[in-house]
């Protein structure tokens, strides 16, 4: 493909302010996803048939340079539109070394458009279009060339009503008095990596926030050079060393690696390939200074929260019931759990989504109250549950 044609998309993006992109990737037996194909449509009012232009780029044949499309990305100027666009971000962002911003993902617009939350794009589209993809082509191996005509019908579809669908999902939360809640959600996508961060996925280990200073210190050098073998072998880093594995081989510090063998869970694979740098590992760890626990965590729980829990999750279902708002956009269980526990300890808000920005005005302050005392939850006509406020 000509670079001339990412330049000719990138025109038309800032014409009209907004284009959309998807891809197909392939994270099997990899290191980190492989970034196999990218679509992306413009519209294009000059095309009779169907307004709106679609190219498919191919990063695995030939030579693109898709940096026109990626300054767009980065463009605060340009709306970026996908659909549940999470991988995408972060797979764009480190392929093409460029930052997202001003996004609109339509998966999480539909939650506040009174349809029901990560609904897939294909329900979408019928939702909202009364269009039908007759889709075929979704477990396949992007990553072989030449594509057959079915894939790239396939990946074409996947963004050809994109912009149609945006229009209308806006229109409707226009409407509603939503664009700027939908877009402020969106938006925290924006943030999204899958650079793997040392620090981040040392502190992910289980176990690690009870393990002791120099078990922990140990467990991050093994992070360290796990990361560094799967990269060189360009493996998924489970297949070189397990979490858990990793938590017993630092917590066990072996010498040698007839020690290391008798640690259950390692595979043969890494014993003979890698034992001896494992142990090296090891001894580095030992070295390190120790690292002490965490000093502050999340409030602890109590058995006596469940029925607290269930009876804020009542009340959260019921006002985003009322609002038309999927439930999984304004709070999860573990946001619930974190309020009761921090109320019933009388210690300050925690920092949930649940009881920040609009959430906060939907029903944010209402839990609260009721966690208070200051609401009742009751049965009421039809077997509609009943919120009275305490005048007391």
């Amino acid at each position: 493909m000509s670079d001339s044609v990412c330049v000719e998309l990138a025109e038309a993006a800032r014409e009209h302010g907004r284009f959309g992109i998807d891809t197909e990737f392939m994270g099997e037996g990899r290191y980190q996803p492989l970034l196999c194909l990218a679509q992306v449509v413009v519209d294009d009012p000059e095309n009779i048939a169907r307004p709106v232009r679609v190219e498919l780029l191919d990063p695995l044949e030939g030579d693109l340079d898709p940096s026109p499309i990626a300054e767009l990305l980065a463009d605060p100027d340009i709306e970026v539109i996908m659909h549940a666009g999470r991988q995408d971000v972060g797979l764009l962002k480190r392929v093409w070394k460029t930052d997202i911003t001003n996004l609109f993902d339509t998966q999480i617009a539909a939650g506040f458009a009174g349809l029901r939350a990560q609904m897939g794009y294909e329900a979408l589209l019928n939702d909202v279009l009364k269009i039908r993809l007759a889709k075929s082509a979704s477990y396949t191996r992007w990553d072989t060339r030449p594509l057959s005509d079915e894939q790239k019908t396939y990946a074409a579809e996947d963004v050809l009503d994109l912009l149609d669908l945006t229009s209308a999902l806006q229109d409707r939360l226009s409407g509603l008095g939503r664009l700027d809640w939908a877009r402020e959600e969106c938006r925290r996508l924006e943030a999204v990596s899958d650079e793997r961060v040392p620090e981040v996925l040392w502190a992910k280990l289980p176990r690690i926030g009870g393990s002791d200073p120099k078990t922990r210190a140990v467990a991050r050098e093994l992070i360290e050079w796990r990361e560094a073998a799967a990269l060189e072998a360009d493996r998924p880093p489970s297949t070189v060393l397990q979490d858990a594995v990793l938590m017993e081989v630092a917590k066990r510090r072996p010498k040698t690696v007839d020690r290391l063998e008798q640690i259950r869970g390692l595979n043969q694979a890494t014993l003979h390939r890698r034992g001896r740098s494992l142990i090296a590992a090891v001894e580095r760890g030992g070295e390190r200074e120790p690292i002490p626990g965490d000093g502050e965590r999340p409030p602890a729980g109590s058995p006596e929260d469940a029925p607290l829990i269930a009876l804020a999750e009542a009340l959260v279902r019921t006002r985003a019931t009322e609002a038309g708002l999927a439930y999984e956009l304004i709070a999860a269980k573990a946001d619930l759990s974190r309020i009761v526990a921090c109320v019933r300890q009388d210690l300050p808000e925690p920092e949930v989504r649940t009881l920040q920005g609009w959430r906060r005005e939907v029903v944010g302050d209402e839990l609260l109250a009721l966690l208070d005392g200051r609401r009742t939850l009751s049965v009421g006509p039809g077997l509609k549950l009943k919120i009275d406020r305490d005048e007391d």
